[in-house]
């Protein structure tokens, strides 16, 4: 099972980035994903989750209207477009895959991706 997320980097206040999250070893679309992210001396936080099935989407409160979550079935790729950045945004952001079946709970993270919103 692999997690790989890429696209952070450094940007400027009001930029906008894109992550991806490429997964593989497991069946990607019976999968809820989300995004969550740590900041320095702060616990984790969910970001962003989009569900398995019927692709509904949920963001944390300082997030919405300026992140967008998707996912690629094809491509067993998530994204979060982000947009009007600032610099309380920066974080390393991470990937999750989970699934909840009768028997047990299917849970894996990714190595994490470092987004730093800064002049």
């Amino acid at each position: 099972v692999q997690l790989v997320e890429s696209g952070g980097g450094l940007v400027q206040p009001g930029g906008s980035l894109r992550l991806s999250c490429a997964a593989s070893g497991f069946p990607f679309s019976n999968y809820d994903m989300s995004w969550y992210r740590q900041a320095p001396g702060k616990e984790r936080e969910l970001v962003a989750t989009i569900t398995s099935v019927g692709g509904s989407s949920n963001y944390e409160d300082s997030t919405k209207g300026r992140f967008t979550i998707s996912r690629d079935n094809i491509k067993n790729t998530v994204y979060l477009q982000m947009n009007s950045l600032k610099p309380e945004d920066t974080a390393v952001y991470y990937c999750r895959a989970r699934r909840r079946t009768v028997l047990r709970e299917y849970d894996y993270w990714g190595q994490g991706t470092q987004v730093t919103v800064s002049s």
